[in-house]
């Protein structure tokens, strides 16, 4: 099917007026905002549907979300015996309250009883929804760290976690199957809806506050500043009131963020991995001489980390180093064996810094591996309950996961845990860029960055598609003057070392290539699964020389980089 025909099948009963009359202009202009907006259909990625909104098949609106949860709701009907339950959250991007109104009145509409909370929640509050009222799926209408003009929706299943295969493909292939907006009941039934107040706020603080309980070591810095910004999004309905709880006393709220704001209007994207975004937050550190800053972005799955570095100024902690943190205080504090006898587990997705697997296994804890996606992260928990407990994991893109009441990125509770960590630093004479050094002189100098390329449109698509084929058909033998070693094709599940022979990936296929050389230093290309970009992973190891050489030997590792960068990209 053509972008025009594509465009045609929205002129039906079920679109209102307005939209047939944008797409009939689209249809006449027979440009290229039809093939933008036509030219496909959303598919589900590592973090489910994300667009752009707006008209249109490859766009979020009401009638894209409408097809998605009717097929949901097939999928659900044919999988699930008897009635099922479904709880829906939404973050505050513009159109999220609407767009998760649409899901509900699908999915009541459609015979299936609906949990949906009744103002904004974080992300993990859902996770925790769908576990703790017995769901069969959970929705969450979110674009996570996007850009303001983005929106999206998250389908979870009754685990907690964001759905995988077989379920992914299954929702997919029911979604495909709804041949007409016809076919989709936008009628809800009403008597099949349930709100979920503030009051169930309650069981999912209730939940985290025995895992962050350091009540002795945050009683001796009770009064230390601590900074916190929700960038106009729901961290702001939790990380205070957690925080607080715990025992801090101290806690300055960015009041020029903490109304939630789909427009996002002081920052140019509400991303905390990036320092303008904490950039009013830092402003406020240094007013009031906060010992570390936290920020979480919309949805509250991610959290950024600055804390003061040897020379005190604020520093913002990549991904890996913040999940490095978390390890190593975790693992310190509660040890190998989890109070049910259960031997503990750590977890790191394939792009994340090995780092934090050799800090679990000095303690004698397993690091199980997993691809991009923290859902591949919540599939281990879940196929390891009754044999061992997870304790902390992660991926670099600032995503963590304290415990398993949660199935789904946590930022919630890693604020939480950090700001534990920090408390037990402060209360024995340290800090957490000390603890960080600390880990480094163990453990030897890791230093990661991404690159990211935006290839938009269809013509982008193409373009990725067109480098991920050149590194596979012409793989280098070198990088930055560093002879490549192994490589690792997770598309082909297989590795092949400079020898000529080759060994098995035990991961399910995804289109992933890894460029291991000779100094240990890792090198991962991967298209992403939410967004029109090609991702370039670089993670570089060196023996530590102290804090005082730190940011030099920093710039060094940035240089070595940007040489292998332009390797890699110059030749595409």
């Amino acid at each position: 099917m053509n972008a025009m025909e594509r465009a045609a099948t929205w002129l039906v009963n079920a679109v209102d007026e307005a939209t047939q009359n944008e797409v009939k202009a689209l249809m006449a202009e027979n440009g290229t905002a039809l093939q933008e907006a036509f030219y496909q259909d959303l598919e589900f990625g590592t973090g489910g549907l994300r667009g752009v909104m707006g008209i249109g098949a490859m766009r979020i609106n009401r009638y894209t979300i409408g097809a998605a949860t009717q097929g949901l709701a097939n999928y659900i009907r044919r999988e699930v015996q008897g009635p099922a339950k479904v709880a829906i959250a939404y973050d505050s991007r513009n159109q999220s309250d609407t767009l998760a109104r649409t899901a509900a009145d699908v999915l009541t509409g459609n015979g299936i009883e609906v949990y949906l909370f009744d103002a904004l929640r974080p992300t993990p509050v859902l996770s925790f929804a769908v576990r703790n009222l017995g769901c069969q799926a959970g929705i969450v209408v979110t674009a996570s760290h996007n850009p303001p003009e983005y929106n999206g929706y998250k389908v979870y299943w009754q685990d907690g976690a964001q759905v995988v295969p077989p379920q992914d493909k299954g929702i997919i292939d029911c979604v495909r199957q709804v041949a007409s907006f016809n076919d989709v009941v936008f009628n809800g039934n009403d008597s099949l809806l349930h709100i979920l107040d503030a009051s169930w706020d309650e069981n999912y603080l209730n939940a985290m506050l025995p895992l962050v309980q350091n009540s002795e070591a945050i009683d001796k810095v009770a009064d230390t500043p601590i900074v916190f910004t929700s960038i106009h999004g729901t961290g702001i309905t939790m990380v205070p009131p957690l925080l607080k709880r715990m025992g801090f006393k101290n806690l300055h709220v960015v009041e020029e963020q903490a109304k939630p704001d789909g427009n996002f209007p002081t920052v140019k994207s509400p991303n905390p991995e990036e320092r303008e975004a904490l950039a009013m937050a830092i402003a406020l550190a240094e007013q009031t001489n906060a010992a570390w800053v936290l920020g979480t972005d919309p949805d509250a799955d991610r959290v950024g980390l600055c804390v003061r570095d040897h020379t005190g100024q604020m520093a913002l902690l990549n991904g890996n180093q913040t999940g490095a943190l978390l390890a190593y205080h975790q693992l310190k504090q509660k040890g190998k064996i989890h109070p049910s006898g259960l031997p503990y587990f750590t977890a790191r997705t394939i792009v994340t810094s090995t780092l934090i697997e050799d800090i679990a296994t000095s303690f004698g804890v397993p690091c199980y591996s997993t691809l991009t996606g923290f859902k591949y992260i919540a599939a281990v928990i879940r196929e390891r309950e009754g044999k061992e407990k997870f304790l902390v994991g992660g991926e670099e893109s600032y995503g963590y996961l304290i415990g398993d009441d949660v199935r789904d990125k946590d930022a919630v509770i890693s604020a939480a845990a950090l700001s534990e960590a920090g408390a037990h630093a402060l209360a024995n004479g340290s800090s957490l860029w000390d603890l960080l050094m600390k880990i480094y002189a163990q453990y030897g100098l890791y230093h990661e960055e991404l690159v990211s390329i935006t290839l938009k449109g269809l013509d982008g698509v193409q373009k990725i598609k067109a480098m991920m084929s050149n590194f596979r058909a012409n793989a280098p033998k070198s990088l930055g003057g560093k002879a490549v070693v192994e490589l690792r094709d997770y598309q082909l599940q297989k590795a092949t070392l400079s020898d000529g022979t080759t060994y098995a990936l035990q991961q399910p296929k995804s289109d992933v290539l890894q460029f291991i050389l000779e100094d240990g230093s890792t090198i991962s290309a991967r298209p992403s699964g939410t967004e029109p970009k090609i991702k370039f992973y670089f993670s570089m190891k060196d023996e530590f020389k102290g804090r005082e050489h730190y940011y030099q030997q920093v710039a060094e590792m940035k240089q070595r980089m940007k040489h292998i960068e332009q390797e890699l990209i110059g030749n595409n």
